[in-house]
């Protein structure tokens, strides 16, 4: 393994044993989960030893890591220190950790116009970009839910599904369309309060009776939406998420859209407090905040005048 290499796979060890989970680690450090995996597996491999064990409280140092891991923990809390006191990358360089589907979804379309009129400026948003990850903390980070940050916008969800799907419903029972109908879920639907979905929307809104919970769950609403656009079924998602989609006719609301419901928290944007001194870090929080406010008031257009 190189340096940069062992450096990555320890920072990947002593975040999972930070965080408890290889998903909040990977949310952490903006990669996925496999990646996290993949990183203490080849420290392991080079080792020769386990380093993790899982138990009910989440993961846990073995005994050979946990002779190593108050060391582990002080060299990456100075390695942040550092970074933030020096900061390795150019100036002219912003590292963003997203949320994913926010990242894929909302801010990816948006970003060609922030390029266009600021082409110097080189970004790493979830570990891939012009400039790759460094270690140590984020510039900006772009979490949902709650907590400390500045709220961009709290999204609205509505079910969508493909153009197609409509007619399967118009002549259906009249109280309760979508009894049978295929669902789709995301995972963080079922895992999670924060993150409503069909059951919620039925229970509210009626329309069907049984089996709320039933069809098939999706890691991320990118893929799900893969999904809706070949007609396979409906999904509640954020309205922010599929705007573009919408707008083209690649998906379609079967219900009126005041039949949403608020999202319980926010999206939130924290800026490292070093970063938020760099002129580049300045103007893109800055743009963010205008494109996020210009999406407050078109959901609130979208669910008002439906």
């Amino acid at each position: 393994m190189t340096s940069v290499s062992h450096l990555k796979s320890l920072q990947a060890v002593e975040m999972a044993i930070r965080e408890g989970s290889l998903k909040t680690a990977a949310d952490r450090l903006g990669i996925t989960p496999a990646a996290v995996g993949q990183r203490i597996r080849a420290l392991e491999d080079y080792l020769g030893t386990d380093l993790l064990l899982r138990g009910r409280s989440g993961l846990q140092p073995t005994q050979e890591l946990d002779q190593a891991i108050a060391d582990l923990r002080l060299a990456f809390a100075a390695l942040e220190r550092v970074s933030e006191t020096l900061d390795f990358q150019r100036i002219s360089e912003i590292q963003i950790v997203a949320d994913p589907d926010w990242a894929e979804l909302w801010l990816a379309p948006r970003m060609p116009v922030f390029r266009e009129a600021h082409p110097n400026i080189l970004f790493c948003i979830n570990g891939a970009g012009d400039v790759p990850l460094r270690l140590g903390a984020p510039d900006i980070r772009i979490d949902y839910g709650p907590g400390p940050g500045e709220a961009l916008f709290r999204d609205v969800l509505v079910p969508v599904t493909g153009p197609d799907n409509p007619r399967r419903i118009a002549d259906w029972n009249p109280v309760l369309q979508m009894e049978g109908m295929p669902l789709l879920h995301l995972n963080v639907q079922r895992e999670s309060p924060d993150h409503p979905g069909w059951v919620e929307w039925f229970g509210k809104f009626g329309h069907r009776e049984s089996g709320p919970d039933r069809g098939v769950h999706y890691k991320h609403a990118r893929i799900a939406l893969e999904a809706v656009r070949e007609n396979v079924g409906f999904l509640v998602c954020g309205l922010s998420l599929v705007q573009d989609d919408l707008a083209s006719g690649a998906i379609v609301h079967p219900f009126p859209l005041s039949q949403h419901l608020v999202a319980p928290h926010p999206y939130r944007m924290t800026v490292r407090a070093d970063a938020t001194r760099r002129p580049q870090v300045q103007r893109f929080c800055s743009w963010l905040q205008s494109e996020a406010a210009v999406t407050r008031d078109q959901l609130q257009t979208h669910v008002a005048s439906d």
